[in-house]
Formats: structure tokens, C-alpha cells, sequence
């Protein structure tokens, strides 16, 4: 069964790394051409680190560390000057979390020269701590990290989350209670402005200019999937303290309890089923008609969450086992007959083929062998990443260099025009989910 999973998922993962093309003479590494955007490239990257954790295939290990060495940027943050008038703090942080599984995994590490991939981690955690915005809904990150980019106005959840799930990793990575307090408090945070619900379900985000009160209630597989991680991951965190009675006495025990975590995570969980097929035909398949790449972040944390709380094994296996079945059944596109498409409740291939459909097939099938792997590493367990504390504290001259050099009132219309798309994806996908 094992040997035959890998097997299916090495087809799977050929197939998806035809759509890269950074590794061509003269174009980008790590870059997707269009029309997959600058994040979705380091969420395929963390495919790819996955793979090679849970398959021990190499094939793809040389193209992922020049992908993340060269979009780490000059200053090893994720911030390279040809994304960044447009980056967002969610995009910065797909790349964070690509990085934070290649530690955690002990991933093949970057050449000598390069910061290691804990020390990437930490520049982004270091930089978004200073965008932490208290001016209003007393504190939160905006969704764009430049007032020039549409969207600056909205402190959506999936930016929150992000944080709050890095912050979570290198507190367990490091052992730095600094990191968990951040965690704690980004998780307060969005509790407080009621983006994480009493039913635990999750919303997109809310408005900075009406202090939080409004929201965009729609519900992304992703953004329950990133606060499910990171409160597994807090959970781990406060285990091990508690086990070892060194329980901080700086910051609120109910708080940062194992306990509250479980029940957070818990909650969390029971929720996500709402992402899940109720039809007896499909029962228990990821199913909602969500952006083409979400399932694919769901399932790989999903997985992790297996090991990082061990009580939720069965629960979570039994879902994944079944929509792997149903994801790797209709994987019939392309020229090879192979290539996975988009429906998988659905119980019949549904004519289509890109990056987020290949990813998402991909990681469901391949976190079947989670339990066939040792858990993520922590700087005392094995891991051998480089670190820096201090990485993204030094000063920055990024925004007045983009401001005043880089940027062109054509660059501001592609930009605006850019965000739009996505609001407009956004809209589409809404209206698909109420029809």
C-alpha cells in the first residue's frame, strides 16, 4: 500500500512540476508563469518539500532550494524588489511557511552564502511584528503591506493566520516563549474581533475602517486550515512545557495552557467539517467549491496536525483516506491521462488541469504516509537549520527605493488592476458556493 501511494504520487507531482517553468534558461526561479500568482509558487514549493518528506524522493530537492533561495531576495526576507510593490503580508508568508516545513523537516539546506531557512522565517516574523497595527481594532496586519496597494483598508484572516501559525513554529522550533506570546496574541486578536467564531468557524476578514465591525463572513478551507495548524502546533508547544513543568509565568496560564489549546483545536476541528462532502456517495470528501489551490493547504496541514496531536489521527485520516480515493480517481486530463482535476466529490473528472488542481491531489494523497515519518523537528530534535534572531530588524529602505524608483503609474494600474482580479475570483467563488 505504502509503495503504492508513492508510486501514484511521484505521476502526481511529475505532472505538476510541468507547469514550473523557473528553471528554464532565462526565465525566474521559483517564479509560475502566468496566470498563477507570486504566493501560489511558494505554496507549490512547499508541495514539493513535502514530497520529499513523506516519499524520500529527491527528484525535485535542487529546483526547490534555488526557488527559495532566490526568492528569499536580497535581504533573505521574501521581499524581492520585482514582487514586492504588490506583495501583500499573506504572500510574504506563503513563502515563511514554505521555508518553516523545509526546516522542520530538515530539508536540504540552502548553499553557505544563503541565509539558512529558520533565519528566512524570522525575518518575516521580525518584519510583520513591526506592521502589527494598532491605529485601529487595537492591533491586527493589514491585508497589504503598502498604503499604494488596494486591499491596505482590510485586515484579512488568512494574513492574521499566517502569523499566528509562524509565530506558533518557531516558538516550538526555538523554544522562545517570545514567539508563542505573539502567537497568543494574534489568536486573542482575531477571537477579540470575532474573525475565529464561538462555532469556530472562521471568516475571510474584516474592515480597518469601520474598527472591525463589519466582515466578509465567507468561509476558505485555507483560513480554518492555518488557525487548525497553529493551534495544533500550540498545543504541542504547551505540551511539552507542561510535561516538563517549565510553564511561563510571564504570560496568561489560561492562555497558554495545553489544555485551552486542546479545546481550541478541538473546536477548530469539529468545524472543518464543514468543508467536507455530507452526500452518502461522497461522504467525507473535501468538497467545497473553494480557489483552485486551498484544498491542496488543508490537506498538508491537516496531516500535520496528526503529529503534532496524535489524539486527532483517526479522525483526520479517516477524511483524508477517502478524499485521496475520490482526488486520485478522477486524474485523467491532459495528454498522459494523468493530470488531476478540480471536483472531486464529484465522481468524475471535470475537464480540468492547472497548478492549484495538481497541488491539491498531491497533498491529499501523499499525507497518507504521515505516519510512516518521525514528526517536525525542533533546534533540540534534530533540526539543522540556521537561524538568525535578528534577521528583518535592520533598516529598511525597501518601501522608499519602491516608491520613488521602482515604481510607475503603469506599475500602480497593473497593481490595482491585480487586486481586483482577485476580489473578482473572490466574488465568482462566493456566488458558485450560494448557488
Amino acid at each position: 500500500m505504502v509503495q503504492s501511494i508513492k508510486s501514484a504520487a511521484s505521476t502526481i507531482a511529475h505532472d505538476l512540476v510541468t507547469f514550473y517553468s523557473g528553471n528554464n534558461s532565462g526565465d525566474v526561479p521559483g517564479n509560475l508563469p502566468d496566470p498563477y500568482y507570486w504566493w501560489e509558487a511558494g505554496a507549490f514549493f512547499g508541495s514539493l518539500v513535502n514530497y520529499w518528506a513523506l516519499t524520500g524522493d529527491t527528484t525535485y530537492n535542487d529546483i526547490t532550494v534555488q526557488a527559495i533561495e532566490h526568492q528569499a531576495g536580497e535581504n533573505g526576507d521574501f521581499m524581492p524588489k520585482n514582487q514586492t510593490y504588490t506583495e501583500g503580508n499573506d504572500d510574504q508568508c506563503f513563502w515563511a511557511l514554505t521555508a518553516m516545513a523545509a526546516a522542520e523537516r530538515n530539508f536540504t539546506n540552502p548553499s553557505p552564502d544563503t541565509p539558512g531557512y529558520l533565519a528566512m522565517v524570522q525575518a518575516v516574523f521580525n518584519e510583520q511584528t513591526h506592521r502589527w497595527d494598532m491605529t485601529a481594532c487595537e492591533g491586527g496586519l493589514r491585508w497589504q503591506i503598502y498604503t499604494w496597494n488596494n486591499g491596505y483598508g482590510y485586515k484579512n484572516t488568512i494574513s492574521n493566520g499566517c502569523f499566528f501559525d509562524i509565530a506558533a513554529r518557531l516558538a516550538r522550533y526555538t523554544g522562545n516563549a517570545t514567539y508563542a506570546e505573539w502567537a497568543t496574541k494574534t489568536w486573542d486578536w482575531s477571537r477579540a474581533v470575532g474573525l475565529i467564531r464561538n462555532d469556530w468557524q472562521v471568516y475571510d476578514g474584516t474592515t480597518h475602517e469601520t474598527n472591525c465591525t463589519s466582515y466578509d463572513r465567507t468561509r476558505w478551507s485555507y483560513t480554518a486550515g492555518i488557525h487548525l495548524h497553529g493551534a495544533a502546533v500550540m498545543y504541542n508547544y504547551t505540551s511539552e512545557l507542561l510535561s516538563k513543568s517549565l510553564e511561563s509565568t510571564n504570560s496568561s496560564q489560561s492562555s497558554n495552557s495545553s489544555a485551552v489549546w486542546k479545546l481550541r483545536l478541538d473546536g477548530l476541528l469539529d468545524a472543518a467539517d464543514h468543508f467536507f462532502s455530507k452526500n452518502e456517495s461522497s461522504k467525507n470528501v473535501m468538497c467545497n467549491v473553494d480557489q483552485l489551490s486551498f484544498k491542496a493547504y488543508m490537506s498538508r496541514w491537516m496531516a500535520d496536525v496528526t503529529q503534532l496531536a496524535p489524539h486527532t489521527y483517526d479522525m483526520i485520516m479517516n477524511k483524508l483516506r477517502v478524499t485521496a480515493k475520490a482526488a486520485v480517481a478522477q486524474c485523467q486530463g491532459g495528454d498522459s491521462g494523468t493530470y488531476c482535476g478540480f471536483r472531486w466529490a464529484s465522481g468524475s473528472y471535470d475537464g480540468t488541469t492547472g497548478v492549484g488542481q495538481q497541488m491539491g491531489t498531491l497533498d491529499v494523497l501523499q499525507s497518507l504516509l504521515v505516519a510512516e515519518i518521525d514528526g517536525p523537528v525542533t533546534s533540540t530534535t534534530g533540526g539543522s537549520s540556521e537561524g538568525n534572531s535578528g534577521a528583518g530588524t535592520e533598516s529598511d529602505d525597501t518601501k522608499e527605493e519602491i516608491q520613488w524608483d521602482h515604481i510607475t503609474n503603469g506599475d500602480r494600474a497593473g497593481a490595482a488592476i491585480l487586486t481586483a482580479a482577485v476580489i473578482g475570483l473572490i466574488g465568482m467563488a462566493i456566488y458558485t458556493m450560494l448557488s
